[in-house]
């Protein structure tokens, strides 16, 4: 079992972002002391934890990764992690359309004052 900042540490979370994702019932302590509240984490613990760092490095919500947790199904899991990637790649042409038109409107000023 590892205590709160232990379980910070080794899963890189924070001690704040494990609280509320205990209070938001997304990843619930092990064990909580009854007499100091004091929470613990066990190695069932950390596996969540690496996935839940994973899904919110990928900009999944705290709502999604609830889906993702409540389903617990690889295809569940697989369909959303491929509808995530069509809005990143919609949203980097859309980045790249945007690049492309300020290139345009700087060539077109430049043009104009030579």
């Amino acid at each position: 079992m590892y205590k709160i900042s232990e379980f910070a540490q080794l899963t890189g979370l924070s001690k704040e972002t494990l609280r509320y994702y205990s209070e938001v019932k997304l990843l619930e302590p092990a064990y909580i002391d009854p007499n100091s509240r004091y929470k613990y984490y066990d190695d069932g613990s950390y596996f969540l934890a690496l996935l839940l760092a994973k899904l919110r490095r990928f900009g999944f919500t705290i709502q999604e990764m609830k889906s993702v947790m409540e389903d617990e199904s690889f295809a569940h899991l697989e369909d959303l992690l491929s509808q995530k990637k069509l809005r990143i790649e919609e949203q980097i042409n859309d980045l790249q359309l945007q690049l492309n038109d300020i290139d345009e409107f700087l060539k077109s000023g430049r043009e104009k004052n030579d």
